[in-house]
């Protein structure tokens, strides 16, 4: 391939990549000051990726059923819900849509450390979390607070925005070179939300606002702090996916606890009511 035309070919990606990404502001600020703003493709319609996750999900709770892990202690999933129901009544201070989304929410049994929330308000919980950590009602507010941020920032459309634009840029490198890269929505969401970590950023933010939704639903916001102290130290290992190893142990504990501070007033309020 000759210069040229690999000057050429970059320039038309760096084109289809300016062109079909906008600048949003997904949710305001909160108390914590979330106001990064955001990148998002044309090629990502939030309907559209909502309605593929919410495909996903129904997937994943057939399969789940046919098992009989799906909600199977009926004590855990209750409490789980309850914490749940909480939390969403505060995301309006983020995003006021968000109080219309068709919130969802189970617990899988798997010895699986782990918990997400989809795009659109999907959310599970695994038993491992429950079962292995303990956590009290505060921190597993923590664990659903921060997952259910990364859906209100739409962390994984941003995510998904990246890969199809790479996508679009390697399909046209394939034109010319005979090679094959392809992806379409549903397995980039897929590899989003099951395979990538959070970047450092994301993860930050989710941390930050899971922090403030946490307090303003009634639980102790310091109880994050204490979460993340049982997920680093469990097991001697890795924490679990959705406390990423971005950023740092240290750098996380002093992030969590200055917040934490700043939201106390919030819980203090939440806690009259």
């Amino acid at each position: 391939m000759s210069l040229v035309r690999i000057r050429n070919l970059a320039v038309v990606a760096l084109a289809l990549f300016l062109g079909s990404c906008t600048s949003v502001q997904t949710t305001q600020s909160g108390l914590v000051g979330i106001d990064r703003p955001q990148y998002m493709s044309s090629m990502v319609p939030e309907a559209q990726l909502d309605q593929e996750a919410a495909a996903q999900y129904a997937q994943i709770l057939s399969q789940a059923r046919a098992k009989g892990a799906l909600d199977a202690n009926a004590a855990q999933t209750r409490r789980v819900q309850a914490i749940a129901r909480r939390l969403i009544a505060q995301v309006g201070v983020f995003r006021q849509d968000a109080l219309r989304w068709k919130w969802d929410v189970h617990v899988l049994s798997s010895d699986e450390v782990n918990a997400w929330c989809m795009p659109g308000g999907k959310i599970a919980v695994y038993t491992g979390l429950l079962n292995k950590i303990k956590p009290t009602d505060a921190e597993l507010a923590a664990v659903m607070g921060h997952e259910i941020s990364h859906a209100l920032r739409e962390h994984a459309r941003e995510q998904v925005s990246q890969q199809m634009v790479t996508s679009v840029g390697l399909s046209i490198l394939s034109a010319v070179t005979g090679s094959q890269a392809t992806a379409d929505l549903g397995s980039a969401l897929t590899n989003v939300m099951f395979n990538l970590p959070n970047s450092r950023e994301h993860e930050t933010e989710a941390d930050r606002m899971g922090v403030e939704l946490a307090a303003r639903a009634g639980y102790d916001p310091r109880a994050a702090v204490t979460l993340w102290q049982k997920m680093s130290q469990s097991g001697g290992g890795a924490p679990p996916e959705f406390l990423s190893t971005h950023p740092s142990p240290a750098s996380r504990i002093a992030d969590l606890k200055k917040v934490s501070n700043e939201v106390m007033p919030l819980y203090r309020q939440a806690s009259k009511k």
